[in-house]
């Protein structure tokens, strides 16, 4: 039996989405069967139209799944996904997670493995903060937080060892480099296997840190 991945994320211009495409490409390579669903845009029209790489991506992801509670309760394995505003998550992920009130209280959420992934303009923008918070919400979830710590070289490269997260710079627009694209498939990965491993399956050889 396959591990159900759901890759759950709010995307404002694109960063998020792009890391979020690159994890389904690294679970469907692992054999998973993957959800990428995007969190529903709930911020008002004219504060979207204000900027326009915003009101672009609104647009481009129009037609794509909306992330529905089920998709959480489906998986074995969530990736949560939002951007840092003020060293938290967004108020549009935050009101998503708000909807999972009735499968919490089921207890529907619980013993599932979860991970985080985040951007912000600096490296120090509140990324570490950002994906504590996601980790706050799983510890009430009764979730498994598979963090990425320090099991993989490429976490000496990108540096976060809570999740993955990536530095868009002043202009919002600087790409995902090879250390994150890197750090996104260990990631989809890494959560990948310790499911497999909680369901019985033997374990993936570690990579030599040296």
């Amino acid at each position: 039996m396959s591990i159900h991945v759901a890759i759950v994320y709010y995307s404002a211009t694109g960063t998020l989405q792009e890391m979020a495409e690159r994890l389904e490409q690294a679970a469907l390579a692992a054999g998973a069967s993957v959800r990428r669903r995007h969190v529903r845009e709930i911020a008002p029209r004219e504060a979207i139209e204000s900027r326009e790489e915003w009101a672009a991506h609104v647009a481009a992801v129009a037609d794509e799944p909306v992330a529905e509670p089920d998709d959480v309760v489906w998986a074995d394995v969530v990736l949560l996904g939002s951007p840092t505003r003020f060293g938290n998550v967004t108020s549009q992920f935050q009101a998503f997670i708000d909807t999972l009130g009735p499968h919490w209280s089921e207890g529907k959420l619980a013993d599932k493995v979860y991970a985080g992934f985040t951007s912000s303009q600096t490296a120090h923008g509140g990324q570490e903060s950002t994906l504590l918070s996601i980790y706050r919400m799983v510890a009430h979830f009764g979730g498994l937080v598979v963090a990425p710590g320090y099991t993989d070289p490429v976490k000496f490269v990108d540096g976060n060892p809570y999740g993955v997260s990536h530095a868009t710079g002043a202009q919002n627009d600087a790409p995902l480099d090879d250390a994150a694209l890197e750090a996104l498939d260990h990631l989809a990965n890494r959560t990948i296997d310790i499911a497999n491993r909680l369901k019985g399956a033997p374990a993936e050889a570690p990579r030599p840190l040296g």
